[in-house]
């Protein structure tokens, strides 16, 4: 096989079709990711409310075990089966694509079935270690979600593969959470408390797969028939990597609620610790869906050796990220004692120096961007990997030694430094890869719009009295302040061309800001002969 490597006039329009494809797939999984967070922090919202912060505090610690557990149970499939898959489409391999989605969706559903048993034996003794004898029953619930967990995560993370974010964004970000908002809030009514929520997380997970399956069927029938290969060795490679820098980074969102519970400081605080948390999260919630639409375009420029392309899509999305997220984090910044209150009641207000904090740190990870699925699917797992475990041992040793002293404050610091440590140096070794960091003149303008609209926002709460009426008005405010000053500012030709692409306008070319970079990109296809 032949292959050229040569500048194409041609190659600036190619990598205006990968930005217009991202904004397509980006703009859906935003939508169905904005969804998805009203969702979860309704069914937060509804156990805060009706259940008070000491269950929501039971609530955290059983999901942070079926999180970890889900990413043990999946053994690094996720990431393995969108890259396979979609390397496998750009070779035109129908034969190891199927087997690699066989194999990726068979361990997967043996793997977590085996843990779930174990977890459904060993949830009293787990209990226990967490000082509350109350978990057994939502931790044996749990264990019968698990296996529907990891085979709809697994289902979905075949089907993009295809450069599609339909099912992810239909099941996985519209479906699920909304039913086990519907399910939570009619055990809540029916008065089934803690164990009918958790009977709720049970159907929606078990449906949930069921949709998954039968999306990834429907996409595997368009494939020509042909009789699976197997490549094992290559697919575990990767995903052994992957999964070990996965499971790193779940324990890293989720190894705090759990050492506060070893260290026996209770419901109560971990409550309001998963209450400042789930509120931050929101403010970040862009990443997920970018990097869901970035990763398969990645790995397939990436594999057919179009780097120029792969630099910019990497700028792109990181600004997509930040300037999407600035708004939010302005607002937890300015009124995080009033955003406690608005979720939980007074009784939360104490968690508002917990939320700066973490804040801060997920301020770091938005403005990083994608670097890491940028590592993932350009083959460098190991490094990730690496970054992760890293980044996991760092913060359970900062939680050793703060929790004590600090409490979930201590915790909180823990977190935001091991976070932000890993995203600075991934940013080094992406730079060191491709050749490129994420700073454009368009996250500068977001910047200062934001620090604009920070001032607005604490010119309102110096202004205005005290209660919702504030909030209301503040949050107003540094949302007009932001949109007013990027407008003022000005928009880069890929921003111009992203929206004319999400409101199907995307053939007429955009003008360049010169200031943005505009022109940078012109990539190398490459040929095969």
């Amino acid at each position: 096989m032949r292959e050229v490597t040569g500048r194409s006039s041609a190659a600036p329009e190619a990598g205006d079709q990968q930005i217009r494809g991202m904004a397509r797939g980006g703009v859906l999984n935003l939508g169905s990711a904005v969804l998805s967070q009203v969702a979860l922090f309704l069914v937060m919202l509804l156990l805060a409310r009706v259940l008070g912060v000491r269950e929501l505090g039971r609530y955290a610690q059983v999901y942070a075990v079926l999180s970890l557990l889900g990413l043990l149970s999946l053994s690094g499939f996720r990431a393995g089966l969108t890259r396979f898959v979609a390397v496998h489409l750009a070779d035109d391999e129908p034969a190891a694509l199927r087997g690699a989605i066989r194999l990726g969706i068979g361990i997967s559903a043996v793997a977590s079935t085996v843990i779930a048993l174990g977890l459904a034996i060993g949830a009293p003794w787990l209990a226990d270690a967490l000082h509350d004898p109350q978990l057994t029953t939502g931790l044996r619930l749990a264990a019968l979600c698990l296996p529907a967990a990891t085979v709809c995560e697994a289902a979905l993370a075949a089907t993009r593969g295809w450069r599609t974010q339909r099912a992810y964004a239909l099941i996985g970000q519209v479906y699920e959470p909304g039913a086990r908002l519907v399910l939570t809030a009619l055990a809540l009514a029916l008065g089934a408390g803690l164990t009918g929520a958790f009977w709720a997380l049970v159907v929606a997970s078990w449906s949930a797969a069921g949709f998954a399956l039968v999306a990834l069927a429907r996409m595997v029938r368009r494939v020509p028939a042909a009789r699976p290969a197997y490549r094992p060795g290559e697919l575990f490679r990767f995903s052994t990597v992957s999964w070990v820098s996965s499971l790193s980074s779940t324990g890293l969102i989720w190894v705090d609620a759990l050492l506060l519970g070893f260290f026996d400081y209770g419901p109560d605080a971990i409550g309001v610790y998963h209450v400042a948390t789930r509120l931050v999260t929101i403010a970040v919630f862009v990443l997920a869906p970018v990097n869901a639409s970035f990763g398969p375009h990645l790995a397939h420029l990436y594999h057919q050796g179009r780097l120029d392309e792969v630099r910019r899509i990497y700028r792109v999305a990181t600004g997509w990220v930040l300037r999407l997220s600035l708004p939010a984090f302005v607002a937890l910044l300015v009124f995080p004692e009033q955003l406690l209150r608005l979720v939980g009641g007074p009784g939360l207000a104490g968690g508002a120096a917990v939320t700066v904090v973490l804040a801060l740190g997920q301020l770091v990870n938005a403005a990083t961007g994608p670097c890491g699925t940028l590592l993932n699917m350009s083959g460098r797992v190991s490094v990730n990997m690496v970054d992760n475990l890293a980044a996991l041992l760092l913060n359970v040793l900062l939680n050793l030694w703060l929790i004590p002293a600090y409490g979930i404050l201590g915790a909180a610091v823990a977190w935001a430094v091991s976070l932000a440590a890993v995203n600075v140096a991934r940013v080094w070794q992406v730079r060191a890869q491709v050749h490129t960091v994420p700073v454009t003149a368009g996250m500068v303008k977001g910047l200062v719009a934001a620090l604009v609209a920070m001032g607005v926002g604490f010119g309102v709460r110096w202004l205005v009295g005290g209660g919702t009426g504030q909030l209301v008005v503040g949050l107003a405010a540094i949302v007009a302040a932001y949109l007013a000053v990027v407008l003022a500012l000005g928009l880069s030709r890929e921003d111009v061309m992203v929206l004319r692409s999400v409101t199907r306008r995307g053939g007429r070319r955009a003008p360049a800001d010169p200031a943005d970079g505009a022109g940078v990109g012109a990539g190398r296809p490459v040929v095969r002969s």
